[in-house]
């Protein structure tokens, strides 16, 4: 399950719509459903699809302090492959088979990309939206614990009372928006250098 989250103006129902919108045709179907606190978008090969192997995705969405969190879970992809190697066997029993089978390769290998479509889709909104992985500017400041006063992130002391801050000052990795300390080296979500 791959992670990201996206501070600013934006909410897990405009995320949710988009998704429907895009993929909720074709040869796929996509619902949106909600269960607690979570926004869940079911994206999967439809019954009827004309070509191509079956697949399933699905997208978790949770409003968090400061934006939305944004998880997808592992594609379905055994009848993918499925369909792709009756293409392979079909085209060693007689090649030229496989030009009847160009709808089915096409279809696979679209929904072989499927995960990186919708991270296309949810990066669009969140630009839409302004939302980033960057801290917004309500999380850009660090609350002094002497004095309550508000300072922004990286000051060495308080700006109202003088106290140190520490080091524990917060930011975002850049690949998924977590929010990292500085002395961290690798990102707790993704394990990429922040």
């Amino acid at each position: 399950m791959e992670r990201r989250i996206y501070h600013g103006n934006l909410l897990a129902s405009s995320i949710a719509r988009a998704l429907v919108a895009r993929f909720n045709r074709g040869n796929l179907i996509a619902q949106q459903t909600k269960s607690g606190e979570y926004l869940i978008v079911q994206i999967a090969s439809s019954r009827y699809a004309r070509s191509g192997g079956q697949t399933a995705l699905g997208v978790t969405l949770q409003k968090n302090e400061d934006g939305v969190t944004v998880q997808i879970g592992k594609q379905s992809w055994m009848g993918i492959a499925a369909s792709i190697g009756q293409t392979a066997f079909t085209a060693i029993r007689n090649p030229w088979a496989l030009l009847g089978r160009l709808d089915d390769v096409a279809q696979d290998l679209e929904n072989l990309s499927l995960d990186e479509q919708v991270w296309n889709v949810i990066d669009e909104v969140a630009r839409t939206a302004g939302a980033t992985h960057e801290l917004s500017e309500r999380l850009r400041s660090l609350g002094c614990e002497y004095c309550g006063v508000a300072n922004p992130v990286g000051e060495p002391r308080c700006i109202a009372c003088g106290a140190p801050l520490g080091d524990v000052q917060p930011s975002t990795c850049r690949h998924c928006g977590f929010v990292v300390h500085a002395g961290d080296k690798t990102c707790p979500n993704c394990g990429k250098t922040p």
